[in-house]
């Protein structure tokens, strides 16, 4: 990771909103690719969620370095990408924040030569797209820029972002401090 943002924000267990060893514990991994389609060795990846029935958990001590109970999930992670751009975290599947909405991930990007963080979602698998306004507003082929790809050889999601070019994922903007 980059000087300036390996300096204080990746510490030990950022990346585990549970233990491995938890009820439900899955993996969210991917990889940050740039327009030309490398990896982005110096990124931040920043995850929020809900826990399983859909609830914002504000675990006390979870965004604090060294006060993370493994057996706890922290609704947040942070995870510094490696060399070839890849991250991944320790979480269980998130539920619905709203009745009929589809649960999703909420990531936030930092990487070099953005002058502020990039938001985006990713979906799980076979989210009905008429369920969420925002997937509802979207063609097919953007649209697919948001949803998780299930893994086989293990339980979890990958999710793989592109901050440019003709795959560049869905980034969403927030005005006048809504989210």
């Amino acid at each position: 990771m980059g000087p300036f943002l390996g300096l204080g924000l990746p510490y030990p267990g950022d990346s585990a909103l549970v233990g491995g060893g938890h009820p439900g514990a899955l993996r969210l991994y991917g990889t940050v690719y740039d327009g030309a389609g490398d990896g982005v060795p110096d990124a931040l990846v920043e995850l929020w969620q809900t826990d399983g029935s859909g609830r914002i958990v504000r675990q006390h001590g979870s965004l604090r370095r060294g006060h993370r109970d493994d057996a706890a999930f922290t609704g947040w992670g942070r995870c510094a990408t490696d060399p070839a751009g890849r991250y991944g975290f320790t979480t269980v599947a998130p539920g619905p924040a709203a009745a009929g909405r589809p649960p999703f991930f909420a990531l936030t990007v930092f990487a070099r030569g953005l002058l502020d963080r990039l938001f985006t979602r990713a979906y799980l698998p076979g989210v009905d797209p008429g369920a969420d306004p925002l997937l509802a507003g979207l063609d097919a082929e953007r649209r697919a820029t948001l949803l998780c790809v299930a893994e086989t050889d293990c339980p979890g999601y990958r999710f793989d972002v592109h901050l440019q070019g003709p795959r560049e994922t869905v980034f969403l903007a927030y005005r006048d401090g809504r989210r």
